[in-house]
């Protein structure tokens, strides 16, 4: 049986424009969004975001996305946190996937965005999270996503 414990929720901020790489040979387009920092906190867990992540999307041609992240996350006390996570984000109508595109606020559940993430540290405290898998939920704001992370016990 799977069962979900809460883990944290995570603000990335991502205020600088993205990077349009343009269509790639997958026949999507690519474009990087750089992390400049943000913040998470849970029961368990909570620090800041360090700067110099990134979300690198694949935009297909329907306009779904396809996100691939990098984040090095800082634990409150110290502690270095290094956080992945896979995810897919679409949406139901086509004025949805042009607000995606566009970065535009939607409200929650709106669109289909979720993600799948791992951990690694060598914080002996935390060592706990090298063994996890977590889900999470996102929404997106003008300066970057928020997502509810839960761990999958």
């Amino acid at each position: 049986m799977i069962e979900l414990r809460p883990l944290f929720k995570i603000k990335a901020e991502v205020t600088a424009p993205p990077q349009l790489i343009g269509a790639v040979p997958l026949g999507y387009t690519r474009r990087v969004m750089c992390v400049s920092g943000g913040s998470f906190e849970g029961e368990r867990l909570r620090g800041r975001v360090l700067p110099g992540g990134a979300d690198v999307v694949l935009e297909r041609p329907d306009g779904g996305l396809h996100l691939d992240v990098r984040l090095v996350l800082e634990a409150e006390g110290g502690g270095l946190i290094y956080m992945t996570y896979n995810g897919r984000r679409n949406g139901p109508t086509r004025e949805i996937m042009r607000k995606i595109v566009n970065r535009e606020p939607i409200a929650r559940g709106e669109d289909y965005f979720r993600v799948a993430v791992q951990f690694e540290t060598a914080v002996p405290n935390l060592e706990w999270l090298n063994d996890r898998i977590a889900i999470g939920t996102g929404t997106r704001e003008s300066d970057g996503p928020i997502y509810e992370v839960w761990e999958v016990v």
